[in-house]
């Protein structure tokens, strides 16, 4: 695969083979410990199917896969939906409302519409965090501070999902945790993208040479310089693409944390505080879920327990966790992972 970064912020792509999903390829590597056999559509490697020597067989999509219940699944990626649930359950969500575009909203006759959103937000105080109520990755993922930013971003919402969250900003770092059944598999603090000045290089000449990092090391994160995210970002720190940071000088990028759009993973399985493991457990458990990713947003410690001093708050949960991009920040962390999937095709088989 190569990028090319042309005039105005684009990137071109070129591909040569399609090399599919983590899944699929993990799939395929550990199905013979289990006396399986694992047959992959060949033109994509997106999709496949598992055959284990009873004649039983499975099928994955993705980083969905024959584990989680349909109905379960299904209220995961409605983060309105989902948010409502453990909410009665009594977890710790974030405060906020969904709200519909123009025409859902005339469609379904509801006068959550875009203004609104907007009214709502003044009376939750901006920043205020807007994102796709069915979005993942990051996707449409923005804090916006004035009334102009939030109908410009939440045009952009509504471009690509008829439903769109206005919730609190909470402060804190972003931490995923994923859990199989009765046992969490992983954790890792998420960071924001950023780029790290060395004295001489603009802000765009050190987002290439993060996008040529990336490439080297096998990760195929895509930057975007054109988002308007990034372009927004730099402009309330009074910057732009062409500003040159002092040396170790960081410079965030983007407000969401996922890895998928560039941000950083720092590995703290073994550290993590078991009551915040025990609470992610208990919670993939309640939603009526096996595999799932819980994220968290802790302003404190995550090596203590939650506390008045040491709060937290659920922004979300995902029945198909990628690990994409974290199996490949190092060694640890893709055995982590093919030791994840191993127990999936051990439980798919009986379950």
């Amino acid at each position: 695969m190569w990028v090319r970064f042309l005039p105005g912020g684009t990137v071109t792509v070129k591909k040569t083979t399609y090399s599919g999903s983590l899944m699929g390829t993990m799939f395929r590597k550990l199905a013979r410990k289990v006396g399986a056999r694992v047959l992959i559509e060949p033109t994509w490697n997106t999709v496949g199917q598992i055959v284990y020597q009873s004649g039983r067989k499975r099928y994955f999509r993705y980083s969905s896969l024959d584990l989680n219940t349909l109905g379960a699944s299904e209220i995961a990626k409605d983060k309105d939906y989902a948010n409502f649930f453990m909410k009665r359950m009594g977890y710790r969500t974030i405060v906020g409302k969904a709200f519909y575009s123009s025409r859902w909203a005339k469609a379904i006759g509801s006068h959550r519409d875009i203004d609104a959103a907007y009214r709502y937000a003044q009376t939750i105080g901006f920043p205020v965090i807007v994102k796709p109520n069915s979005g993942s990755q990051g996707v449409g993922v923005e804090l916006v501070h004035t009334k102009r930013e939030f109908y410009t971003a939440l045009r952009r919402i509504f471009k690509g999902d008829r439903i769109a969250l206005v919730q609190q900003q909470v402060l804190g770092r972003d931490y995923r945790l994923v859990v199989l059944d009765d046992k969490m598999i992983s954790a890792y603090q998420r960071s924001p993208l950023k780029v790290i000045g060395d004295g001489k290089s603009n802000i765009k000449r050190l987002l290439k040479i993060k996008q040529r990092d990336f490439l080297n090391s096998g990760r195929d994160t895509l930057l975007r310089i054109d988002d308007p995210r990034i372009k927004a970002k730099l402009k309330r720190q009074g910057l732009s693409f062409n500003s040159i940071p002092t040396k170790n000088q960081k410079i965030p990028l983007l407000d969401n944390a996922n890895l998928s759009g560039g941000g950083d993973a720092i590995d703290v399985t073994s550290i993590l505080h078991p009551a915040f493991k025990n609470l992610a457990i208990k919670l993939t458990r309640d939603m009526g879920l096996r595999l799932c990713g819980v994220d968290f947003m802790i302003d404190g410690d995550c090596t203590k327990p939650p506390s008045k001093s040491n709060n937290y708050w659920i922004l979300e949960i995902n029945a198909a966790p990628g690990l994409d991009h974290y199996v490949k920040t190092g060694n640890t962390q893709r055995k982590i992972v093919e030791d994840m999937y191993l127990e999936v095709l051990r439980h798919m088989e009986h379950d």
